[in-house]
């Protein structure tokens, strides 16, 4: 064995127990400060400390230490960062959700409309119980993220039932946008899967075909033109992006669809040429639904100017409340339990529930909040160039590409940068299938940083090194 190969081997086994007592650490951060910010808010709102602060704090412990001890187990090579992050925002997420069941606004209003109110926090806990679980058979029995090369073309068919919403009778309309399935009482937002699901079509497609996407045509303004005949698979994934906005009113899964690939296709064909036709065609795409699709123009004039039709317009009243929400926070906020963003409504806690973060936590709560979404990112991005095979970047990129932008439009459509687009912040909106997806890509990008950062064996040693061994005198 070379003395290189040795100090390899080395560092691995030295590191493995660092990362692991580094995460734990972190998990311990990631569960106390949660803690606080419930005795905080309960404080805020009470005057007293919540009754149920130890069951939470028990809770959001039990969910971290199962986590780690399965990480520990059988990825002890993973990146020590994702899982402390992820439960940081989960418990964050939690309190939030707490903080909005504690409306009287939010209670009355709910009485009014169902008869009953009924808190979203326990839902919420339970939700996370199962996507813990969740997490624990990903990490545990996707031994090798490779295996799910096999299922390229698989994978197209099953996003493509994933997205059966779109199909008259079985998709629920919310709010204009048909993006949910109703089943036993419960409902389930397909569209959060499908961008898992998806990921594992794009990666294993690009992985053969990357070759010749990168071959160009001819030069236009300092790019370089792909071939015309090598545009159909970016106009297949337009149109089917185009479909998706138009049959589900869901601008936001048809802009992460379609931002995804044209990410992913950039890092497998190293061409900018496609991330400017990319941003043309969603720019196109999107004028063209806005000037016919009634639910994508009220959002797009909502954005534009949310007051000139706010007593006209739920859409217009909603981005109203939560421009406002964001401005009377200022850069330190009213505090936690002391906003008014409850005034929102219903959506208070799911597609507006980062108006909450503006408002209560200011400037300063809102880049906080950033930089743990950014640390996901770099360290999503840190484990694609880290992966040994060209599958696993692709996949660790995609994934990393769908977190982002999703953080951005549901960002950016609460403070009015951009139309609203109906979707829910990772780990802090209220959602079972939110929560769930969001853990299950951790999990598998923390199962592709396991095998990249894991030690390479030791070559065996060649016949003719151990005859020379036992010749030497």
């Amino acid at each position: 064995m070379s003395s290189s190969t040795t100090q390899t081997s080395t560092i691995g086994a030295i590191g493995a127990p660092s990362r692991r007592n580094t995460e734990l650490a972190l998990l311990v951060f990631a569960v106390v400060i949660p803690v606080f910010a419930y005795v905080n808010v309960g404080l805020a709102i009470n005057d007293e400390i919540p009754t149920g602060l130890i069951g939470y704090g028990i809770g959001l412990g039990l969910l971290a230490g199962v986590g780690h001890i399965v990480v520990r187990r059988f990825a002890p090579y993973a990146d020590p960062l994702l899982l402390p992050l992820a439960t940081l925002l989960n418990g964050l997420g939690l309190v939030l959700i707490w903080r909005l069941d504690q409306s009287e606004r939010l209670q009355q209003l709910a009485k009014k409309a169902y008869g009953s109110f009924s808190a979203s926090a326990p839902n919420q806990l339970m939700y996370s119980a199962i996507a813990i679980a969740f997490f624990v058979a990903v990490v545990v029995f996707l031994k090798d993220h490779r295996i799910l090369q096999r299922y390229t073309y698989i994978s197209m068919v099953g996003a493509i039932i994933l997205l059966l919403p779109l199909v008259p009778g079985l998709g629920a309309d919310v709010f204009g946008a048909k993006i949910w399935i109703n089943v036993g009482g419960f409902s389930i937002q397909p569209g959060e899967f499908a961008k898992i699901v998806i990921a594992i079509f794009f990666a294993g497609y690009l992985m053969v075909k990357r070759d010749a996407l990168a071959l160009a045509s001819r030069r236009f303004m300092g790019l370089y033109l792909p071939r015309g005949r090598d545009l159909g698979p970016i106009l297949m994934i337009w149109a089917v992006s185009l479909l998706v906005l138009i049959f589900e009113n869901d601008l936001g899964t048809s802009l992460l669809f379609f931002g995804m690939f044209v990410i992913m296709l950039y890092v497998a064909t190293e061409r900018t040429s496609w991330i400017v036709i990319g941003l043309g065609m969603a720019a196109a795409g999107a004028v063209g639904v806005a000037s016919f699709a009634s639910h994508v123009q009220a959002r797009v004039n909502a954005w534009l100017d949310p007051f000139s039709c706010y007593a006209d317009s739920g859409a217009c009243e909603q981005i109203g409340q939560s421009v406002m929400s964001f401005g009377s926070g200022g850069v330190l906020g009213t505090g936690l339990g002391q906003g008014d963003s409850d005034l929102i409504g219903f959506a208070a806690n799911s597609d507006f529930i980062f108006s909450t973060v503006g408002e209560e936590l200011g400037l300063a709560g809102v880049m906080a909040f950033f930089l743990l979404y950014a640390l996901i990112i770099e360290r999503g991005a840190r484990t694609a160039l880290a992966a040994r095979d060209p599958f696993g970047k692709l996949f660790a990129i995609g994934l990393t590409g769908a977190f982002a932008l999703q953080v951005f439009v549901v960002a950016g459509g609460v403070m009015g940068l951009i139309p609203l687009t109906g979707m829910t912040m990772p780990f802090l909106a209220y959602g079972g299938s939110s929560v769930l997806a969001n853990w299950a890509l951790v999990a598998i990008l923390i199962r592709i940083s396991d095998t990249a950062r894991r030690p390479a064996p030791a070559p065996a040693p060649s016949p003719d090194a151990e005859m020379t061994q036992v010749v030497r005198p």
